[in-house]
């Protein structure tokens, strides 16, 4: 996991949450098997910042995954195939994503 220290916004106009907000992302988490093209990105962010009992689901916010997506090209990634996974993927502490070749393989080139 890489730990970084960023707030991001929500919009409040995705499908699981009208709250819109700063949230505070805590660390990056990739996980994929060797042979696959394919992988989840989990965005983990403070519970202080965001409580999804309370807030709803991050997940399908429309502002928060441009945000991000432009915070990982600032780190060096290649963001253009990472994307909001299923509903069922999200977590209490995180915001899970597909991550394509793409982001796979530069998440691998800048060393983590």
């Amino acid at each position: 996991m890489i730990k970084v220290s960023k707030t991001l916004k929500t919009n409040g106009k995705g499908f699981w949450t009208n709250v819109a907000k700063s949230v505070k992302i805590t660390g990056l988490n990739l996980r994929h098997d060797e042979e696959s093209k394919y992988g989840e990105l989990q965005v983990f962010f403070s519970i202080k910042s965001w409580d999804i009992d309370r807030h709803g689901l991050i997940y399908t916010d429309d502002l928060f995954i441009k945000q991000l997506k432009k915070y990982l090209v600032g780190l060096g990634f290649d963001s253009e195939d990472v994307g909001y996974s299923e509903q069922g993927m999200q977590g209490d502490d995180y915001v899970s994503l597909d991550a394509g070749p793409k982001f796979i393989e530069s998440f691998s080139k800048v060393g983590v």
